[in-house]
This record gives C-alpha cells, structure tokens and sequence, in this order.
C-alpha cells in the first residue's frame, strides 16, 4: 500500500476539514491509504517541546512519518499569504531528510483555507510548495480539467486545493471546494501509487 501522509496545521477547524476531504480523494485509490497527521501550536516565548499527545484531533507528526510516506499533502491556514509558523517550524526541522534525499521523487501537494477570497490563498500554497521543491518532491496541482475549478466561487486554485471561511469564519467547506480536496488527495495517491510500482 502506498501510505499519504497528510499533514496540517488548523487554527480555527477549516484546514482540518480540508484534511479530511483530502483523505477521502486518497481513500478513494486502490493501493493507496491516507495518514492523517498535524503539528503543535509554537510559542514565541522559546522552543519548548509540545505536549507528547494533542488534546483532540490526530497525532503530531514525526520526522518519521514523513520519511516513511509515498506522498505528502501539506496544509495550513493562510497568515499574510505565507504559511502559519507551526508548519513552517516543523518543515525547518527536516535537514536531515533533506541531507539525505528522503523526499526525493515522492508526489506532494498542498492545500490552505483563508478568511477572505483575495487573503493570499495562491501565495502561501507557493510558501509551501518551496521547500517541497527543495526536498526534490514531484509537485501536483489541480489541472482546469477539474470542472469544480471552473464553476467554483468560493475557494479551489491550480496550486492546490483552498477554502474561503468567510467573516463568519465557517468550517463547513462548499461542493466545490470539498470535490477540489478531494480531488487533490486522489491525484497525489495516483502517482505515489504508480511511482511505487515502478520501484518494486
């Protein structure tokens, strides 16, 4: 089987939800299967280490889990167009995968939720989307053959998968954007599970 690894950060619950959509699309591929994963909240007072187990929601993640995956789907909320901090601090701990080609060759994609339509949902896929780039991971977006790309007015971009809360700061994701995060996770699952059969 060729495990996802999905891996965010959420604040208020819209990137979690977009998670889980992405974890259907993924669910959705024979031979693949979705390992949801999150990241603790950072301090700015110091560096002190997270409580072992979140208080709800899925595990934090480990380097671990992300050396062990075949593909990677990566969200976070957007924070003045770039990623948020927790994710960020703990993409800034994977030297050692870098240094040794851990991630190389592995499909990724990306996926972010922002409170307003133009609150720089293209921007932070971008922030990203680099070190991916880095790590030597094939990049997979969201082609106009998606029709939900097309037709929606609400979140969905060909960087990757988004959701527009709104002033009311809703979770709930409409049809499009749900069909878009699920569409992400199935593409992602797609080619980690034909680049895993070129391996074996």
């Amino acid at each position: 089987m060729a495990e996802i690894l999905v891996l965010y950060y959420s604040r208020n619950g819209s990137t979690a939800e977009l998670a889980r959509q992405v974890c259907r699309g993924v669910e959705s591929v024979p031979g693949a299967v979705a390992k949801l994963r999150t990241v603790p909240p950072v301090s700015a007072e110091n560096e002190r280490a997270p409580r072992p187990v979140p208080e709800s929601g899925p595990p934090y993640a480990t380097l671990d889990d992300l050396a062990a995956a075949d593909g990677l789907v990566l969200g976070s909320p957007t924070r003045f167009g770039t990623m948020a901090a927790p994710l960020k601090y703990f993409l800034d701990s994977t030297s050692s995968l870098w240094v040794s080609g851990a991630l190389a060759g592995k499909p990724a994609g990306v996926f972010t939720s922002t409170q307003t339509l133009h609150g720089g949902q293209e921007a932070t896929l971008l922030s990203m989307i680099l070190p991916l780039l880095h790590h030597g991971m094939y990049i997979v977006g969201l082609p106009f053959t998606e029709r939900a790309l097309n037709q929606t007015r609400t979140g969905g971009t060909p960087y990757g998968a988004s959701h527009v809360a709104g002033a009311s700061d809703a979770t709930r994701l409409s049809d499009d954007e749900r069909t878009l995060a699920n569409a992400l996770g199935r593409r992602v699952a797609e080619l980690a599970v034909r680049l895993a059969a070129t391996r074996s």
